[in-house]
Parts: structure tokens; sequence; C-alpha cells
């Protein structure tokens, strides 16, 4: 499930942090990198809260806090909140919020892409840009602002609930 997840690998050319006892998480380079390239210092729970984003595309607060605890059992409430709004604010995640449902978190940043929802299960789905580059759609009077990001949501049924056999 978490391919970073060995024991006794600590000690080798790739960053790895110390947990509790024999099990480390070991970065893949990226992550850390990721980090650096926005001046932001590598921390344990920026790295796990990274890792649990990209590995649950779309996931709540509190999954990310569970997945997150899965790579780092001590991580806090606090440090993963911090460090969502950390990781969101220097573009590392993005934050979605679908109508009626809680914040959600993915990795896919920057390509100013949509989601499908599930109106029945809450499923999400990334989408491609609509039509041309960003900001994908063009507003019909745009009231003097410069628009350089369209957040478009399609609702509907996922593939599963559309098939399913309705309830009596």
């Amino acid at each position: 499930m978490w391919p970073w997840i060995d024991r006794g690998l600590a000690g080798t050319s790739l960053d790895s942090f110390k947990i509790s006892g024999r099990l480390s998480i070991v970065t893949p380079p990226d992550f850390s990198q990721q980090l650096r390239d926005v001046a932001l210092r590598v921390t344990q729970p920026r790295v796990a809260v990274l890792q649990a984003v990209h590995a649950h595309p779309h996931a709540d607060t509190e999954s990310v806090i569970a997945a997150s605890r899965a790579l780092l059992p001590d991580v806090s409430h606090q440090a993963v909140y911090d460090s969502l709004r950390t990781l969101t604010e220097a573009g590392l995640v993005r934050r979605i919020e679908p109508a009626n449902s809680v914040a959600r978190y993915e990795t896919r940043t920057g390509d100013n892409h949509h989601h499908a929802v599930c109106r029945s299960c809450g499923a999400i789905a990334d989408v491609d840009c609509a039509v041309g580059h960003v900001p994908c759609l063009t507003a019909s009077d745009a009231r003097g602002f410069v628009i350089n990001e369209a957040e478009v949501i399609y609702w509907g049924l996922c593939p599963d609930c559309s098939t399913a056999t309705p309830r009596p």
C-alpha cells in the first residue's frame, strides 16, 4: 500500500526519516525535491501529508490524517492541518470544495483541470480541461477581471452508481 515504507532502509542514499524503532519513511526523491523547489523545509509531517494526498487523490482532511498516521504514527491533527495549508499555499496541493462536501485535496496542480462528482456516492474524478488552454473557458463578460483560472464541477452519477440496481 505505501511503497515508501520499509524496515531497515534508514541510512540508504534516499532521504529517510526515523519514526519509531525500526520503521522509517523513505521518501521518493521527488517529494523532498518538490518541497525544496518551493523553498519549503523538508519536514516529516509535510512529507507524510504530501505522500498521503498523492496516494489518495480527492481525500478529505480526516482521510489525509489517517493516511499520514499510517506513515508517521505520532503526527498530530494540527501538524496535518498546518501542512495542508502550507502545501496548498505553496501550490503543491490543491484544495477543492464541491458543494455540500468537505474540503478535498489533491496533488494534481497547475493544469486547471476540472472534476466530476457523483451525486449518489460522492466519488470524485479528474476531468481534463474543457476546451483550449488555461483558463479553459472564456467568460462572456469578465467585468474588468483578468481571469486566469476557471473551476468547473460536473455533477452526475459515477459508473458504479449509474448501473446499480435501484433500491425499493
